[in-house]
């Protein structure tokens, strides 16, 4: 039987042993692990106790439960929830993935004709730009392009955008509240110069994020584009009907998740 700690829940005792071997590789892809039984009997603890570790693994989406079956070890494209407004270095923690950036143009210019209606700005108001090549454990995932009036850009001067997010300098620094976000997906050819910074050849499918971000009094943050690598993310859909029975009405959307996946040489 494992040694449980004094002081720590035992569910999260079972949970923290389970997520080492995960990480560590002791447990593959999609290989089961033990039966509630058989963690109840190791660990010295009851079903519940067992059901609410397997629980919490499965909302990190380390795991996966089939019933009647049991529980396996998920496969590494790990998901986190669209529905929920994060910023980028939330969702690779999210992803299990290491952010981190790197500041390909800092500058202001007049808004561009295309962005200007997005910020509810008049034409040729100076306005910061702000690129950036986001990386996940090193390697490029995606390239935003970032426009900010400039009552919002002056916060950021002091801070190092590619340590930093505008989500956590704005709400951290300032107390300015990020409400609400308004969300466009496309399917584009890579223009030449967002192919050259992730490393993909000119002209590739890529899949294009804009991103219009609000605070209190529905006044605009910034508008992003953002390009994904198509090798890198996907996304799914999951829709639920009210009381499981069939409707005309739009139904909730319960989960719009980006799979997030590592390079083909980081799979065994």
């Amino acid at each position: 039987m494992s040694e449980l700690h004094p002081g720590k829940p035992r569910h999260e005792q079972v949970s923290d042993w389970l997520r080492d071997r995960i990480e560590r590789g002791l447990l593959s892809e999609n290989e089961k692990l033990p039966s509630e039984s058989d963690l109840g009997t190791r660990f010295g603890v009851s079903r519940i106790t067992v059901r609410r570790a397997l629980q919490t693994l499965e909302s990190e989406h380390l795991i996966y439960r089939r019933q009647g079956v049991g529980s396996f070890v998920q496969d590494r494209q790990v998901r986190h929830g669209l529905v929920r407004l994060t910023d980028f270095a939330q969702d690779m923690q999210l992803a299990g993935l290491e952010a981190s950036s790197r500041v390909l143009h800092h500058a202001t210019e007049a808004v561009p004709a295309v962005v200007a209606p997005h910020l509810k700005l008049t034409p040729q108001t100076t306005v910061l730009r702000l690129d950036r090549l986001r990386l996940g454990d090193g390697e490029p995932i995606a390239m935003d392009r970032t426009w900010l009036p400039m009552t919002y850009a002056t916060l950021l001067e002091p801070h190092d955008l590619e340590s930093d997010t505008i989500f956590s300098i704005l709400e951290r620094e300032y107390g300015i509240c990020v409400c609400r976000g308004r969300f466009r997906i496309e399917s584009v050819n890579a223009p030449n110069d967002v192919a050259q910074f992730i490393d993909v050849p000119w002209g590739r499918a890529l899949l294009l994020i804009e991103r219009t971000s609000f605070t209190e009094g529905d006044r605009p943050i910034y508008h992003q584009q953002r390009w994904y690598r198509s090798d890198r993310v996907a996304y799914e859909i999951e829709l639920r009907r009210r009381d499981g029975r069939p409707s005309r009405e739009p139904l909730p959307l319960s989960e719009f998740e980006p799979v997030f996946k590592r390079p083909q040489s980081d799979i065994k």
